[in-house]
């Protein structure tokens, strides 16, 4: 529901990247995110939906959902969330952690592939 006025207070907003576009896809982007939650239930769904697929297939999805997003803050945010491996190596101290956690990633080695 952000209009002109939200838009240019966020470009005097100093806290904060005051770059129009980014501005405009954030706004985009969330509202991208209350449709899908709207169509698959819940943001989580549609991720339920489309897992598995490797970071190649993920990103083509996402540039194609939303705006702004490339490889690097696709698989970032994939590895946050679980469903990318890659943000801990075997040899660290938390691995097993993430292990015993059964992120998404582990379901399917194939999608295990960090590719991009």
């Amino acid at each position: 529901m952000y209009g002109e006025n939200d838009k240019q207070r966020l470009l005097n907003d100093s806290r904060i990247i005051r770059n129009r576009l980014k501005i405009e896809a954030t706004i985009f982007n969330a509202n991208t995110i209350l449709e899908l939650q709207k169509e698959f239930g819940s943001f989580q769904n549609w991720f339920l939906f489309h897992h598995p697929k490797t970071k190649l297939e993920w990103v083509k999805l996402f540039k194609k959902t939303f705006k702004f997003t490339g490889g690097e803050i696709v698989g970032e945010f994939l590895m946050s969330i679980g469903y990318l491996d890659g943000a801990h190596t075997k040899k660290c101290y938390i691995y097993p952690k993430i292990v015993s956690s059964k992120p998404k990633w582990m379901e399917n080695k194939k999608t295990n592939l960090n590719l991009v």
